[in-house]
Order: structure tokens, then sequence, then C-alpha cells
């Protein structure tokens, strides 16, 4: 249904050029030993992930914004619409933000490099490779 979007790719961990090919080697992001291996570049396309040295630096934002997300939903939700006391409120949210924080690093590399590369219906079906400039 969402193949084609980038919402695709991102949800999915799927290269944003053809969305068949993992981003990331492990598909867990609670293997906090490998949370962050990526690939070099699609197995099925060509598509480089290294890009260039600190390119990721802008899904720091991208991770920073989902986190401000999170926190404000949940804040307004309970807070004011709720009335639950805000101690409750942090017991409860201050544990989830450290539980996503490996999903939520992968979700900001995944939308950063969404942000530069579309989807290419011909490189998803195998007829455009990208040869490796290395």
């Amino acid at each position: 249904m969402l193949k084609g979007t980038k919402v695709y790719s991102i949800l999915n961990n799927k290269c944003p050029r053809c969305h068949q090919g993992s981003f990331f080697i492990y598909n867990n992001p609670f293997n906090l030993k490998k949370f962050d291996k990526m690939h070099p570049q699609c197995e099925v396309c060509g598509e480089s992930f290294e890009r260039e040295p600190g390119f990721y630096f802008g899904g720091m934002y991208g991770s920073y914004a989902l986190y401000t997300a999170l926190i404000a939903v949940v804040f307004v939700s309970c807070v004011v619409l709720l009335g639950i006391n805000i101690f409750y409120v942090l017991a409860i949210l201050i544990p989830v933000l450290i539980i996503s924080q490996p999903v939520f690093f992968r979700w900001g590399r995944l939308l950063w490099i969404n942000v530069f590369v579309n989807y290419d219906p011909e490189a998803a079906k195998g007829e455009k490779k990208i040869t490796p400039k290395w």
C-alpha cells in the first residue's frame, strides 16, 4: 500500500531508491551491539548509503524532531487534557524515551537519506543498477 513512498522506506528499513534492499544490516533495533550497522550500499540497486563524512549528522536532527513530537503529544494529552500529575507522566515518559532510542536513531537516519534520495521504479525492477564510484 505505501510502497513507493518515503514512509515505506523509513518504517520498513528499506533502500530509499528501490525499496527492496535493507538499509541496516540487522532488522532488530534492540540488538544494542549492532543496531547502528549499515550496509555500505544497497544490495539490489547499488545506491550508496555512505554519502560523505558527517552526512548523518542531519539524521540527529530528525531523531530530535521525533523525540520532541513524542514528548509534546504525551505531555499535552496527559497533563493538559487528562490532568495527570506531571511526575507520573515523567516516570513513564523517561523510560519510554530511553527504550525508543535505537528506533528513533534508525528512523532519523532513514528520514535524512530519504530527503536526498527519491524512489525509482526502474531501480526497483532491477533495470538500473548504480555502479559504485570506488
